[in-house]
């Protein structure tokens, strides 16, 4: 039986959804690893959601396991040696010194001036015939150290992760996250500059660019079911089943919190009451929030649109606020 003080009213949290939060697409909660809540709106348990950049925090873990098992290095390795084919001008020597955590910490310098997508020329971006060279030139025109949110400079990521071991990030994931967490594996997309291709309906899988490079900022279509097992994989400090698919040690990096309130591609933030949480966002609401000590796991998907009422509304006002700590 329930704990009086372990009570998440689901009733007024189905009246919620159906009246103030109608962009809800579908929402699952997890608590001490057991399904208690799982709605939809309007769709099948099967359907494969664009979650937005909720992909990058998948992207992040492909970098944590590659790490791990020796493909990369470390995140302290340059970028720039990972493209050796792209010329580097004298003017653009702060491009040398970029790491591979700079990018997963959004710190490193690019000369998009972003504040979250909203002027990201991501369009110009699409009609690009080579996605990594376009980003590598202008990476490094900027203020080195300084928070600046880039979905293209998180496409690099996925690029030295196909150059260090041989299979896109998609084929990674399938290998290396999705099959072991018993994920449904994730099927190949088209590659062309259309936008339904890269932004839209006609993602099947995870997009891709034109070079077939796994999209790194966005693009994945998955499960309701499948993104909460992730954010479980997380809570649980990288242990599926008793067996490590990520090293405790890249999960405790990125849920480092931080002045950016953001760490390795995931945002770490204290909700209200002080309770810790990090979490996995993407556009229109979609949201993977992790609470570890309320042992909790929210995912919801909604349309990618950009007027939204906020989703951390939904977690605080109706689940974490009636949960007591562990």
């Amino acid at each position: 039986m329930k704990n009086k003080e372990d009570f998440i009213d689901f009733e007024l949290l189905d009246r919620a959804l159906q009246t103030k939060y109608r962009y809800v697409n579908a929402i699952l909660i997890l608590k001490d690893g057991n399904n208690v809540f799982e709605r939809y709106n309007g769709f099948e348990e099967s359907y494969r959601f664009n979650i937005a950049s909720v992909t990058k925090s998948f992207l992040s873990a492909l970098i944590g396991v590659a790490i791990d098992k020796g493909f990369i290095k470390s995140v302290e390795e340059k970028v720039v040696d990972y493209f050796p084919e792209f010329k580097i001008d004298s003017n653009q020597l702060k491009k040398t010194t970029i790491t591979i955590k700079d990018i997963l910490n959004m710190v490193a310098p690019t000369a998009s001036k972003s504040v979250g997508n909203r002027f990201e020329p991501l369009d110009r971006l699409r009609r690009e015939k080579n996605w990594g060279e376009y980003i590598f030139k202008v990476l490094g025109e900027g203020d080195v150290g300084k928070f600046q949110y880039s979905s293209a400079n998180a496409h690099l990521l996925s690029i030295i992760l196909t150059k260090s071991t041989g299979l896109s990030a998609r084929e990674f994931a399938n290998r290396y996250l999705f099959e072991p967490i018993g994920a449904e594996t994730i099927p190949d997309s088209s590659s062309s500059n259309s936008i339904d291709d890269v932004f839209g309906k006609n993602i099947i899988g995870w997009a891709k660019d034109p070079q077939n490079y796994t999209i790194g900022g966005w693009g994945l279509r998955i499960s309701l079911r499948d993104m909460a097992k992730f954010g479980y994989l997380y809570l649980n400090k990288g242990v599926w089943s008793d067996k490590t698919i990520i090293s405790e040690e890249w999960i405790n990096s990125t849920i480092t919190i931080n002045s950016n309130s953001y760490s390795y591609l995931w945002w770490v933030k204290d909700l209200e009451e002080s309770i810790f949480s990090f979490s996995a966002v993407g556009s229109g609401g979609n949201i993977i929030c992790c609470v570890p000590d309320r042992d909790l796991v929210v995912a919801i998907t909604s349309d990618v649109q950009s007027k939204v009422k906020n989703p951390w509304e939904i977690i605080e006002r109706y689940i974490v606020s009636n949960i007591n700590t562990r």
